[in-house]
């Protein structure tokens, strides 16, 4: 029975994707429906009227696969849907998921060149438009869910950031809270860290952010820098003893097998944004143009009721492979922010070159500090 479940998923995928009705292949297989031939159909049919009934097709790139959203809140089939209803069927969203079209910096340039119209990427890849935004990666600044959901829908943050990202030709459509950033200790590893003093030592491998390298290195570790598509294989041979994605995303990038202890820090936030190319925005009637921002805020609240299954989903198939979690009490928080954390006079020049000015970083961190409208669930 399994088998024939398998082949009539396969044998309907390749119809669909052979027709060139590939978004629809897309949403079937991500509601999980390419089983069946008669919804198979109908999903054709649905997506093929609305291509069909709509005015503007926008195209909306993300590096995920459709079933990401199960452990990694990336709500791009909901984001779909969203702008399809919320603009009364004037617009239809082709979307372009597991990284199709490129990820990362490849899909901003994409959205800035007009190449697409929007799409997903890290908070970090917005840095070289906007060097404020990467104040993110301030140890304690914005990593817990609530800090950074508190930051980026404050009037501050979307005042000094928003129009410096705009002037580069983008306009922010929502902001992806997926989790923070984890401490994670591969098997054989140094075994369970739960204080800095744990990681002494510990070759811990970090991306090319000089913050997070100095970050790893006021808390004790030896930061070693891998790219990201070796980072697998690094922690596998031991040339990096641990590593900082959030919880989804050890599970989404196959990490499950080769890691043996998490705790979870709450340092940085490991966030997303769905970014839209202004110019084409702002070509869109008003109607289609408030559409598209009730749409994105929709979608926004959406991911933040996600959140928390998402994570309880990664975890628990993580335990599967023998990984053990570690919640840290808010003692054993405040000693790693100590020895750590933004407040620490290493980070002064960080926090001037980035915000502007001290009296600037002062400003933002009172805004992650002020509960705004959103709540969001914390590890």
């Amino acid at each position: 029975m399994k088998d024939e479940l398998k082949s009539a998923e396969r044998r309907n995928f390749l119809k669909l994707t052979g027709t060139g009705a590939f978004t629809a292949a897309m949403v079937a297989g991500g509601a999980g429906m390419l089983w069946s031939d008669e919804a198979v159909a109908q999903t054709a049919k649905e997506e093929q009227d609305r291509q069909a009934a709509a005015e503007h097709v926008m195209t909306i790139a993300t590096a995920y696969v459709l079933g990401a959203s199960r452990s990694y809140p990336i709500m791009q089939l909901d984001l779909k849907e969203n702008i399809q209803n919320a603009t009364n069927g004037k617009i239809y969203v082709k979307l372009a998921p597991g990284g199709q079209l490129g990820a990362g910096g490849a899909l901003v340039q994409k959205v800035q060149g007009g190449t697409i119209q929007a799409a997903q990427h890290s908070l970090s890849n917005f840095a070289p438009f906007a060097p404020t935004v990467d104040l993110i990666n301030m140890p304690y600044f914005c990593g817990s869910n609530q800090r950074f959901v508190n930051l980026v829908h404050s009037d501050a943050w979307q005042s000094d950031v928003h129009p410096k990202v705009e002037a580069k030709g983008f306009k922010t459509l929502f902001y992806v809270v997926i989790d923070p950033r984890v401490v994670a200790v591969r098997k054989g590893g140094a075994g369970a860290v739960i204080t800095p003093s744990d990681l002494s030592g510990v070759k811990f491998r970090v991306p090319g952010s000089k913050m997070l390298q100095q970050y790893y290195r006021m808390v004790g570790a030896n930061p070693t820098p891998v790219a990201w598509g070796e980072t697998p294989s690094a922690i596998k041979q031991g040339v990096a003893d641990a590593l900082d994605p959030s919880v989804g995303a050890l599970f989404v990038f196959g990490f499950k097998d080769i890691l043996s202890h998490v705790t979870f820090t709450q340092a940085v936030p490991d966030s997303q944004v769905f970014s839209c190319n202004l110019e084409w925005f702002e070509s869109m009637p008003a109607d289609i143009q408030e559409g598209i921002e009730f749409a994105a805020e929709i979608t926004a609240q959406q991911n933040l009721a996600k959140v928390p299954s998402a994570r309880n989903y990664a975890m628990a198939e993580l335990r599967k492979s023998g990984v053990e979690f570690h919640s840290l009490s808010d003692d054993q928080l405040a000693e790693w922010q100590a020895a750590g954390g933004h407040q620490n006079s290493e980070w002064d020049s960080f926090k001037t070159e980035l915000a502007g000015s001290m009296g600037a970083f002062d400003k933002l961190n009172e805004a992650a500090s002020t509960m705004g409208r959103y709540y969001v669930h914390d590890a």
